[in-house]
C-alpha cells in the first residue's frame, strides 16, 4: 500500500493514519453520469476501500464528451453505466470493493445506504433526489456532499448533520440557474471541478480532518473566472422538516415520490411501476414482440419502438420513453403499451 499511495501519504494530511482511515472507509456515490464517474475514479485512485454506485441509465455517444469513464464501445452497446462504470474502476485498482446499483434511487435503496456507508456524494441531476439524499443522510446523521454543474460553472456544498443547515432549508437561497445541460450545454472543465472540490471535501471527512471542511456554499464559473463564497449560518430554519428537533423528513415517504419523471438531459421521460406491479423483461419481449415492436433484448433492458418512440424496459421495471419531455404524453403511452 505504501508504494501505491505513496504521493498521498506524503501529504501531511493524510499520512498513514489517513490512509488506513480511506481504506477502512465506505462511500456511496448516488448517479454515474459526468460527476458520478469522475467521483468514482477519485476515490478509487484515492485507495478509498467500499464503494456503493447507484445509477439508472446507459451510456450514450454525448456522454463520453464529459463521463471520462466511458467509451465508445460502451455506447454502441448500450451499456448501463454502473456496468461499464464497474469495469474500468475495478481495472484502475482491484484492491477496492465495489458493489454496483442499476435501478433508480428510491426511498428505500437511499435509506439502505445510509446506514451502511460513512458518507454520501450527490452526483444527480434533480432536485427529487437531492431531498431523498438529504432526508436520509440526515435521518441517519451522515454527512453528504451536494454537487451541481452546468454550462461553465458549478456549485459544492458539504451538508452535515447538527452542524449546518440542511439542503431542503437552502433551496431558496442556493446559487440556482433556470438553464440545463439541455440548453445552454455543459463543458467537461465544469464537471471536473466540481467533482474535485466535491472529493476534496470527502478525504477531509473521511481521513479525519473536519476541521478543514468547507463551511460556505461554494459558486463558480470557470469561463468568466468568478467565484463566490457564501455563507449560511443563518438560513437554518426552526421548523425545517429534515433537520428541526420535529424532523418529519418526507422526502422518504413513499407516496412523496413521482412515478412519472422527466430525465435532465436525456429528452425522455422515465416511468416507474407501480405497487404491487412490475413488469419482467420476459412480460416485455412477448409484448413488444406481438405488437411488432420488439427490437432487442440486452442482460439488462428491452428495447422496442411505439409510434416512432423509442423506449427501454430495464430489469427492475423501470420504462425509459425517448423523444418525450411531457409527462402526460409519457402516461399515455405507457397506458397504451401496458395498459
Amino acid at each position: 500500500m505504501n508504494s501505491r499511495y505513496s504521493r498521498q501519504l506524503l501529504f501531511k494530511q493524510i499520512g498513514e493514519t489517513g490512509q488506513n482511515r480511506l481504506s477502512a472507509a465506505v462511500v456511496a456515490i448516488i448517479g454515474c453520469g459526468a460527476l458520478g464517474s469522475a467521483i468514482a475514479e477519485t476515490l478509487v485512485r484515492a485507495g478509498v476501500g467500499t464503494i456503493h454506485l447507484a445509477d439508472r441509465d446507459y451510456v450514450e455517444l454525448s456522454n463520453i464528451q464529459r463521463q471520462q469513464l466511458f467509451t465508445e464501445q460502451d455506447a454502441e452497446e448500450m451499456l448501463p453505466k454502473v456496468v461499464a462504470a464497474e469495469k474500468r474502476l475495478k481495472s484502475i485498482n482491484s484492491n477496492i470493493t465495489l458493489h454496483t446499483y442499476l435501478q433508480n434511487v428510491d426511498h428505500l435503496l437511499i435509506e439502505d445506504l445510509a446506514v451502511r456507508v460513512d458518507i454520501i456524494l450527490d452526483a444527480t441531476d434533480n432536485f427529487e433526489t437531492r431531498l431523498l439524499i438529504n432526508d436520509a443522510a440526515y435521518k441517519h446523521n451522515i454527512p453528504w456532499i451536494y454537487g451541481a454543474c452546468v454550462g461553465s460553472s458549478g456549485v459544492i456544498f458539504p451538508f452535515r448533520p447538527k452542524q449546518t443547515a440542511c439542503f431542503r432549508c437552502l433551496l431558496p437561497v442556493l446559487p440556482t440557474v433556470n438553464e440545463t445541460c439541455d440548453t445552454v450545454g455543459i463543458i467537461s472543465p465544469a464537471v471536473q471541478i466540481t467533482a474535485a472540490t466535491q472529493c476534496a471535501e470527502a478525504l477531509k471527512l473521511l481521513s479525519g480532518n473536519e476541521k478543514a471542511v468547507r463551511t460556505k456554499v461554494h459558486h463558480f464559473d470557470c469561463w468568466n473566472n468568478t467565484f463566490l463564497n457564501i455563507g449560511i449560518s443563518k438560513v437554518k430554519k426552526e421548523t425545517c422538516e429534515t433537520c428541526s428537533k420535529h424532523a418529519t423528513f418526507p422526502s422518504l415517504e413513499r407516496d412523496q415520490q413521482s412515478q412519472f419523471a422527466v430525465l435532465c438531459g436525456r429528452d425522455a421521460v422515465q416511468v416507474l411501476p407501480s405497487k404491487g406491479r412490475k413488469v419482467t423483461l420476459e412480460d416485455a419481449e412477448k409484448l413488444t414482440k406481438s405488437l411488432n415492436a420488439f427490437k432487442r433484448r440486452t442482460p439488462y433492458f428491452v428495447e422496442f419502438e411505439r409510434e416512432q418512440y423509442r423506449m427501454l424496459l430495464f430489469g427492475d421495471g423501470r420504462l425509459l420513453i425517448h423523444g418525450v419531455k411531457d409527462v402526460n404524453l409519457g402516461r399515455k403511452l405507457y397506458t397504451e403499451t401496458f395498459g
